[in-house]
């Protein structure tokens, strides 16, 4: 898709449907009280009779033949006072969607009164890319895909170039979630941990970063006992993707952005019940959101060094595998005890932490679809997220507070501690049932040793079962937003720094 600026006024652009905001309140105001005109009333009729009222996400279509426009979509945004970023993004995925099901191509979006020109157009460039993707990509014949091609946004009386700016951004940021989304979407015969290196390597590429590829006889060398402990078990190779984005060559500053790459978690010798297994190819969601967001990263071009790092293997039940009871070997010598092969994902990352380090990582956030006890504490509502530095964590809750992703900060007591101190080794890699989200942070945190980190746990918001007026069921994307928006803050030249407006980022998509 191309999202595209112009100066037309909405009564007058050509274009297969024009899109305007209404609020909630029961009148129609703005861009469309000025296209109602053209359209004698129609609008004000509709929102008069209750059809739509301005919720959000509500649709109400009007055809409008004999004007340059054919087709008017109302979208309601909801109460004015409101209003917030993210709801722009849905807004426009809304239109897109509800349009492009229905064979139009070409779309107009108009920009609300009163909101910021740079931030809306990046969200609603986001939104309205995002939209396009759904997950019949196996299917021979298409059911009724997004045939949307090109959306322009309506300028209006804003500032063009700031406009333009946050189309720049949010374009790349939507095309970062898609990448992201396909790569989750991909089954684990086609995803495997070579695959998921393959796809670092060409992302990183077109974005012009350095990619290197760990191979198992590499992470040997190395002592990464932990991560080859969890692909003994399968034909399939391990590896370990690490992505390098220098923004400022000068600084000795570093955040590494790490996430879990596990194509496809059986549980191991622990197995998984049958139901809904196949649902473990999003397993490596955090992996695809590191991979998705270092190339976003090097299209935006921040001042800050970051580098990715997917460790990526996957968790069969085979005549080498793992067993409960086993003793691995950390990179950074700590020795764990497995008692439950399922609990596999921080085995993985501990060895990439420990790695991030060594390449001199001075602040960390890991990304994992970790626990389901993660799910029973929040839900599909929001992210738990877990940290050993304070003021670390709360910027990041800060900046990324609308970003269309939701974070929540869960604690890492040290009561927890007690409940992975293995009898045998230095740590179990699972503290059983209570506070199981915690536990998890709290086995990760003894491989960051004193570097500021953050851990994401994504298990109940990487994917969802239920399709939504502005997106597709399966993979949504997270947490690609959160990782772009964090490091464009922590280089100070991002439109969203500290939470509030900065100067806006540049890009070519």
């Amino acid at each position: 898709m191309q999202v595209h600026v112009s100066n037309d006024a909405p009564t007058s652009v050509a274009t297969g449907a024009l899109v305007v905001p209404i609020f909630a309140g029961g009148t129609v105001d703005g861009v469309a009280a000025e296209v109602d005109k053209v359209l004698g009333g129609t609008l004000a009729d509709i929102v008069a009779s209750g059809e739509i009222g301005g919720k959000a996400n509500e649709t109400s279509l009007v055809h409008a033949k004999d004007s340059s426009f054919k087709r008017v979509l109302a979208v309601g945004l909801g109460e004015r006072e409101k209003l917030t970023l993210s709801s722009l993004a849905k807004y426009a995925g809304t239109a897109v969607r509800y349009l492009g099901k229905r064979g139009v191509t070409t779309i107009a979006i108009a920009l609300p009164a009163g909101v910021d020109a740079a931030l809306a157009a990046s969200f609603i460039a986001e939104g309205a890319v995002a939209a396009t993707v759904d997950t019949t990509m196996y299917r021979t014949e298409a059911d009724k895909p997004v045939v949307t091609t090109d959306v322009t946004i309506l300028a209006g009386s804003y500032d063009r170039s700031a406009v333009e700016n946050g189309v720049s951004r949010g374009s790349v940021l939507g095309e970062a979630v898609n990448a992201a989304r396909r790569m989750a979407l991909t089954p684990a015969n086609d995803m495997t941990p070579t695959h998921i290196a393959a796809r670092a390597k060409e992302l990183g590429k077109d974005a012009g970063l350095e990619v290197d590829v760990l191979d198992e006889e590499r992470m040997h060398s190395m002592g990464m006992g932990s991560l080859l402990g969890v692909s003994r078990g399968s034909d399939e190779p391990a590896t370990l993707s690490v992505m390098t984005y220098k923004g400022d060559p000068s600084s000795n500053e570093t955040i590494a952005l790490v996430g879990k790459g596990l194509t496809f978690d059986s549980g191991g010798i622990s197995i998984k019940p049958a139901e809904n297994m196949h649902e473990m190819k999003y397993d490596m969601s955090g992996g695809a959101g590191v991979i998705a967001a270092m190339w976003a990263i090097g299209k935006l071009r921040p001042k800050l060094n970051v580098i990715g790092l997917v460790p990526s293997s996957e968790n069969l039940p085979g005549p080498r595998a793992m067993k409960p009871g086993d003793i691995l070997r950390a990179m950074n010598g700590k020795t764990i005890e497995v008692i439950n092969t399922d609990a596999e994902g921080r085995l993985i990352l501990a060895d990439a932490l420990c790695y991030a380090r060594e390449l001199g990582a001075t602040k960390i956030i890991d990304a994992a679809t970790l626990t389901g006890a993660c799910v029973i504490a929040l839900g599909h509502a929001a992210s738990g997220a877990m940290s050993n530095d304070d003021a670390f964590v709360e910027r990041f809750l800060k900046t990324v507070a609308d970003i269309g992703e939701r974070y929540w900060r869960l604690p890492l007591y040290p009561d927890y501690d007690q409940q992975i101190k293995s009898d045998i080794a230095d740590l179990k890699n699972t503290g059983g049932r209570p506070a199981g989200a915690e536990t998890a942070g709290t086995f990760l945190k003894n491989f960051v040793a004193d570097t500021p980190w953050i851990h994401l746990d994504v298990a109940g918001t990487a994917y969802l079962d239920s399709e939504s007026s502005y997106m597709a069921k399966g993979p949504t994307g997270t947490p690609v937003r959160a990782f772009v928006t964090m490091v464009e803050a922590l280089a100070g030249d991002g439109m969203l720094t500290n939470g509030k407006v900065g100067k806006a980022a540049s890009a070519t998509v």
